[in-house]
């Protein structure tokens, strides 16, 4: 937010001075007791949930005002550990698993021999095992499998000794440097501090995720999952309790040991282990920088399933550990874990500070009891403070209203589940998440519940406002302003049901690459700007003139690499020629340095940073202009079909 460090540790005081200021008014004098009984209950509730974002903001806050800086060691040739690489798979297709293990062997590290790749497949599926052997690694193929993930990952343990272990997905495809960047943080010299864990790199994605592409906003707002990964999860080790995602991970294997192995009793085994690690006294490390990307979910259901299963896991593997009173943890370890756990809550109260006005303007029942000069007092000064203390910490990747409108998609879906998992009522069964594109239509579905807030807020917002002028508007402004933000919220999650279309059927990659295009005899110097698993394009600067197919050749690692393809499309721009390329051959060994080409990078067709010059308000003006385009489109479309017909 502030170059300034010291500017930046005023406001956290004050934001939390004026804080405590406000939820000390809120319990002693807001709440309606003299009210009835669902009144006065209402108001604890939203009292209650006030103090656990409180909490959770706090949390953050505190970790960002603690410096930290992560050491790495030095490699070299007589220090180099062995290392076992493992991709775990349930049921993924053949496909997503072929382009992770593709990534994996071409991983670079100064000794190749002291890198063991295996396939932990769990259905022991034949067309996996002849994949493995294929690319010339291991296999541990497993049968009646009982623990899911766990126990794939327990066996592959069982059988190998490296003193580190990777750990992959099976849609996770890592970079070249992957070891080069996470080996050297275990080889540093530690002193008398604790011995690393785990290092834990960002979870990156090369597709859209459903924010992003439903609220067509690829070039404006990063991944939703970049909030937790570069920020929240690094501010993490300041406490050496970053958490363990899964995937994208190098760990100490004695540290695996020592925690009992990957726990079998939670369906997030990762988060469990990281957990047990830290009471075992290890320390867990989160870094910034991608060295693996993967598929993100692209459907509402997928994603939603995604959730309540981790949801459902970090607050049962909260249970198992003890995260609350474990006297093995630290004191702030056990802050970050709990904070962890509330987070879980974030959607029930996102809930009932959405229903808190309706209940006021809709069926006149008051939850708190104050007037709006009592919350200029009170209300404004901890609301504006902790604003801008929380941007300090979301500044990069989200504000505090877009992380509103992931918990208000979520709220409803996940309220229910939560509140079964907290009371011990348990889902056991491991279900993949999905990844294959869905007809969204069905998604309309899910839009009932957010049409049904979203209608309630509009009735309340016009009725409590109607007829009122000058200062009797002024005095149910804080009120109104409540009602207007749950509004845009929920129009957000409508957009969310409602989709997109999808035209292509793979990512595209930005790149800038040299190549040799043949037509014929003719060879010229060509630049490949974007790559696909299917197509390209490049840019000469002069006109090609092909008829049916071309080749290119890209050198990649010094080898060359052959594609054939034909032209499905020429623009002419500024004295360069823009050519599209549509792969008609691509031999087996080509294709592995082809797609290793594609996907040993983050797409930067997606940014990576929010752009702090798009409001809410810009971003809700581009969805209704695109989603009004699409439906005239739609019906132009229509329109000529009926013509020509």
């Amino acid at each position: 937010m502030f170059k300034n460090q010291k500017l930046n540790i005023i406001i956290y005081i004050f934001a939390f001075i004026f804080s405590i200021i406000y939820l000390g008014w809120r319990i002693l004098f807001t709440i309606p007791w003299q009210d009835s009984r669902f009144a006065y209950l209402s108001g604890l509730i939203l009292w209650l949930c006030e103090l656990t974002s409180f909490f959770t903001g706090f949390v953050l806050i505190a970790n960002k005002s603690r410096s930290f800086k992560l050491n790495k060691g030095e490699i070299i040739e007589s220090n180099l550990p062995h290392v076992d690489i493992f991709i775990a798979t349930h049921n993924e297709d053949y496909e997503i698993v072929y382009k992770t293990l593709n990534g994996c062997v071409n991983i670079y590290y100064p000794d190749m021999s002291k890198v063991h790749i295996f396939i932990a497949d769990d259905t022991n599926r034949p067309e996996i095992k002849k994949l493995a052997d294929e690319f010339s690694v291991g296999y541990f193929g497993l049968e009646n499998n009982k623990h899911a993930k766990s126990g794939n990952l327990n066996n592959a343990l069982s059988q190998t000794n490296s003193p580190l272990v990777a750990t992959f997905d099976a849609d996770m495809i890592p970079y070249k440097e992957f070891l080069m960047e996470t080996v050297p943080y275990f080889l540093a010299d530690r002193k008398d501090e604790k011995p690393i864990g785990l290092i834990q790199t960002p979870q990156s994605f090369y597709n859209p995720d459903i924010f992003q592409f439903h609220f067509f906003s690829e070039q404006k707002l990063p991944n939703e999952q970049d909030f937790f990964s570069n920020s929240v999860n690094v501010l993490n080790n300041t406490r050496g309790a970053a958490v363990y995602t899964g995937s994208n991970a190098l760990i100490r294997r004695k540290a695996i040991e020592e925690a009992g192995g990957f726990p079998t009793e939670t369906i997030t085994e990762d988060f469990e282990l990281g957990v047990r690690m830290n009471i075992a006294g290890y320390m867990n490390y989160s870094t910034t920088k991608p060295m693996a990307s993967g598929l993100t979910p692209t459907d509402l259901r997928s994603v939603i399933k995604q959730r309540i299963r981790w949801g459902r896991g970090v607050i049962k593997s909260s249970y198992n550990t003890n995260i609350f009173f474990n006297p093995k943890l630290s004191f702030g370890q056990k802050m970050i874990y709990i904070n962890g756990y509330f987070y879980w809550s974030s959607f029930f109260r996102r809930l009932v500070y959405i229903i808190a006005p309706i209940l006021y303007t809709v069926f006149q029942i008051r939850i708190v009891k104050a007037n709006v000069w009592l919350l200029i007092i009170f209300w404004l000064p901890s609301y504006l403070m902790t604003k801008l203390a929380m941007r300090d910490v979301t500044d990069s990747y989200r504000t505090q209203t877009w992380g509103e409108i992931v918990e208000t998609v979520f709220a409803p879906y996940l309220v229910i589940p939560m509140f079964l998992e907290s009371i011990g009522i348990s889902e056991k069964a491991f279900k993949v998440t999905s990844k294959t594109v869905y007809d969204r239509k069905f998604d309309y579905l899910f839009a009932f519940p957010y049409f049904l807030l979203w209608v309630l807020s509009v009735y309340g917002l016009i009725t409590f406002n109607y007829g009122k002028y000058g200062s009797e508007l002024f005095y149910g402004s804080v009120i109104s302003f409540w009602l207007i933000h749950h509004i845009i919220n929920l129009t957000f999650a409508l957009f969310a049901t409602l989709g997109r279309p999808i035209f292509r059927k793979e990512e595209r990659f930005l790149v800038e690459e040299k190549a040799i295009v043949k037509v014929g005899y003719l060879k010229k110097e060509v630049t490949i700007v974007d790559v696909s698993e299917s197509g390209l394009s490049f840019i000469s600067r002069e006109p090609i003139y092909v008829k049916e197919e071309c080749e290119l050749v890209l050198k990649i690692d010094q080898q060359n690499v052959i594609i054939r393809g034909k032209v499905i499309r020429m623009v002419s721009k500024d004295s360069e020629w823009l050519y599209g390329i549509k792969i008609t051959q691509l031999d087996d060994i080509h294709k592995n340095k082809y797609y290793y080409f594609i996907y040993n990078r983050s797409n930067d067709y997606l940014t990576k940073v929010r752009d702090n010059w798009v409001t809410i308000w810009d971003d809700l003006s581009n969805n209704l202009t695109q989603r009004f385009n699409l439906i005239k489109n739609k019906n132009k479309k229509t329109d000529t079909h009926s013509h020509i017909t």
